[in-house]
């Protein structure tokens, strides 16, 4: 099986010791491909560094994550733009909205979500769009600007099968993680009534690890365990998950390339 984790931060400091050793124990259990979602104009590099040193493996993404919108937004701004047009990524983001920790630069952060769907317009790339406490707002946005092109990914979705249904609906897929293997997540009920097809796997890395791991330093390779939890709540195989989750995603980022190279 082959799997691809759709949204790991494997470049972040938590993995300074160890860092390659994560990515070929990845590797070893099946998730051979791993998309890196940007945060801000701190991380490029070692993200870039990352994508370098394992370019069959890791793929990254540019973009300005919502918490990082601050007095100097137009700066962040300009870089993104700057690195789009310097070399090869396969998404924007991570984006849109977060109104979890702190809500003094929603307007801000709202006019930085737009201006990177319409990068996503113009680079014909996926969204990785971060809805914590924002749904509404985020489908609010979306919907203003309706363009039936723009495709992406409804990072750790969590939400009701409505609120699935609405997301889909736009085009986009919902990316499942270790949170649906917490106890009482309601995203299990959720997931009897969503298509496969709208479906890809992510572990947000360093974040939310799955059980047994909870709580712990989440990692890529960790993925299997998500899919296991997945193929439970909907009654099927294991490897159905893997096949149909991993095509989804070399669909959505346009691997074709990549995956006919290994």
């Amino acid at each position: 099986m082959i799997f691809i984790d759709t949204h790991t931060h494997i470049y972040l400091d938590e993995f300074d010791s160890d860092r390659s050793e994560a990515v070929e124990r990845a590797k070893q259990n099946g998730v051979r491909y791993m998309l890196l979602p940007n945060i801000d104009s701190t991380s490029v590099d070692d993200m870039l560094t990352l994508s370098d040193e394992f370019p069959g493996n890791c793929f990254p993404m540019m973009g300005l994550h919502p918490t990082s919108v601050k007095e100097n937004y137009r700066e962040e701004l300009a870089l993104v733009e700057s690195w789009l047009q310097k070399r090869k990524f396969f998404g924007i983001g991570e984006c849109g909205i977060d109104l979890y920790w702190d809500k003094t630069f929603f307007k801000e952060q709202e006019y930085v979500f737009r201006h990177q769907i319409e990068l996503a317009l113009a680079y014909d790339m996926p969204l990785i769009v971060h809805i914590r406490d924002s749904y509404n707002e985020v489908i609010r946005i979306l919907k203003d600007v309706n363009k039936p092109d723009l495709r992406g990914i409804f990072h750790c979705f969590s939400g009701s099968t409505e609120q699935a249904r609405q997301a889909t609906g736009l085009g986009f897929s919902l990316g499942l993680g270790g949170v649906i293997t917490f106890k009482n997540n309601r995203m299990q009920e959720t997931l009897k009534h969503v298509d496969l097809k709208h479906l890809v796997l992510e572990t947000d890395a360093p974040f939310l690890a799955p059980v047994p791991y909870r709580g712990k330093r989440n990692e890529p390779s960790y993925i299997p365990l998500v899919a296991e939890k997945v193929a439970e709540i909907k009654n099927i195989g294991v490897e159905e998950v893997a096949k149909a989750t991993t095509e989804n995603a070399i669909r959505l980022f346009g691997l074709q390339d990549e995956v006919r190279k290994q």
